[in-house]
């Protein structure tokens, strides 16, 4: 298996993980633009799940894998709910990467439409209010209580982020993208004060969440987290909260009704919270922005090969999604 050197990672699972017995088999779990999440099954068909950094180069900073563990570890047991931990591996000689290993959580994941209409309508309206709960819930959290205080500074986290994600489009362009210098000039001009410093997810959205039974089963892929604005998690939710007859072709899950609208999302998290949210069109076109540059970084990974096998990947859809992701942001700003 690419990405899994299968007889030292075996090697060190038993050695770490109780319950578990060899051999195991591995396969890479569909879903995922950065860190690689493979699955893991041992001899009794119990599963496990393996997260470790792309192949090949990659950005510093971008893909900590201690980092991640750290933050799902502490969030075990909270309002908010992960997968549990149960090791993580540092030596680079075990698979030449770093990478933990966390619990398998049953149920689907809302990536598209076809998986959404699998819910009834009261599992989509219940499900669109546990989004908005563990939000409100992981931004409720004291960052130095649950042992995430030094995940990172409290203060300037639009401007931290602007100058980050700054850095890595400019490491990562192939290709001129005039709405995105544009959009930079417009964000740094317009910046709002920052309304409070949170644990803050960073990539929160259904297609990060395991659903059953109409809840969150688990909330995924806190590659990104950090502490900051916590209304930068609310833009970037309903930038994903796409409402039925958006867009020509509705692949997002909200798409097909029966989720809370925008409106209502809004008004749920202002009633948990109490924050204002006047500005959120800023927040929502510094989403789209940030994610312009992830997706340039996506890119470019897949073209020097860096993110594993076995991908059917239309790269010239994901270049034309940077520029559409850019230019959302400008109209936004508008």
């Amino acid at each position: 298996m690419e990405g899994i050197n299968e007889q030292s990672v075996a090697q060190w699972i038993l050695g770490n993980i109780d319950g578990v017995e060899a051999p195991f088999s591995y396969d890479l779990i569909a879903g995922g633009h950065s860190n690689l999440t493979y699955g893991v099954t041992d001899s009794n068909g119990r599963k496990l799940v393996l997260r470790r950094p792309p192949l090949g180069h990659v950005l510093e900073s971008a893909h900590d894998m201690g980092r991640e563990h750290k933050i799902i570890s502490a969030l075990y047991g909270t309002g908010v709910p992960v997968a549990e931990t149960f090791g993580l591996c540092s030596d680079p000689n075990v698979n030449e990467a770093p990478f933990y290993i966390m619990g398998f959580v049953e149920g689907p994941v809302l990536h598209d439409s076809e998986q959404a209409k699998k819910l009834s309508d009261g599992e989509r309206r219940s499900v669109s209010e546990d989004v908005v709960d563990v939000l409100a819930n992981l931004h409720e959290l004291d960052p130095d209580e649950v042992g995430l205080g030094d995940l990172g500074r409290k203060e300037a986290y639009l401007e931290r982020q602007r100058n980050r994600w700054t850095k890595q489009w400019e490491a990562s362009k192939t290709h001129e993208v005039p709405a995105m210098e544009e959009t930079m000039r417009l964000l740094s001009q317009n910046m709002p004060d920052q309304v409070g410093a949170t644990v803050v997810h960073g990539d929160y959205r259904l297609g990060n969440m395991i659903v059953a039974s109409g809840k969150l089963a688990a909330v995924l892929d806190w590659e990104l987290c950090t502490l900051g604005d916590p209304l930068a998690d609310v833009g970037y939710l309903l930038n994903s909260w796409t409402q039925p007859g958006e867009h020509e072709v509705d692949v997002i899950p909200t798409s097909i009704g029966g989720f809370s609208t925008r409106e209502e999302v809004c008004d749920r998290y202002v009633e948990r919270t109490g924050r204002d949210l006047s500005e959120i069109n800023y927040y929502r076109a510094f989403s789209h922005w940030r994610l312009a540059a992830i997706g340039q970084g996506v890119y470019k990974r897949y073209l020097m090969g860096a993110m594993g096998e076995g991908r059917d990947v239309d790269l010239e859809m994901q270049k034309n999604s940077v520029t559409l992701r850019a230019e959302a942001a400008l109209e936004l700003l508008a």
